[in-house]
């Protein structure tokens, strides 16, 4: 389809507005916010570092997510985050990352009203995925990731808050 064909979910051309706003429908888009975007970095304390030096960033949230073998330090910007990503293990993705491909953006999240729903509606367009189910994610969030191959090549997280 020509980009000129996309529509804007939020306009209907019979002027019903039962799509429009908040509760919306089959039209309403899925993703309502950027979450974060994840860098994967050897070492966290020295990403940390240069970020509260070079940006004035402050650590608002830092955890061990032991299920996928990271520590991770939540830097807010506005309404989002930047996500510092290190492994804890040689075996998790996160390390695997940074030995394919060095540092750098490993995913970005968006936040998504319904993560079961949100994924649902990616698998039924036939799109890959890693988590069949949603899962726990850190800061008490339920998530999920699709595949690259499905998005233009970027790893994507599905967060529900």
């Amino acid at each position: 389809m020509s980009p000129l064909a996309v529509r804007n979910p939020y306009d209907n051309a019979d002027d019903d507005d039962s799509h429009h706003g908040e509760g919306g429908g089959p039209d309403r888009p899925l993703l309502t916010e950027i979450d974060h975007i994840a860098i994967a970095v050897h070492d966290l304390g020295d990403a940390i570092d240069t970020y509260r030096e070079t940006f004035g960033a402050v650590v608002e949230h830092r955890e061990v997510v032991e299920s996928d073998g990271v520590e991770e330090a939540l830097l807010r910007v506005a309404e989002s985050y930047v996500q510092l990503l290190t492994p804890t293990r040689d075996d998790s993705p996160v390390a695997k990352y940074l030995e394919r491909k060095g540092e750098g953006i490993h995913h970005v999240a968006y936040r998504v009203d319904d993560c079961a729903e949100a994924l649902a509606a990616v698998k039924a367009q036939g799109h890959p995925v890693i988590d069949d189910a949603p899962r726990p994610g850190s800061r008490g969030t339920t998530v999920a990731f699709v595949h690259p191959r499905a998005i233009c090549g970027t790893l994507i997280e599905l967060v529900q808050e």
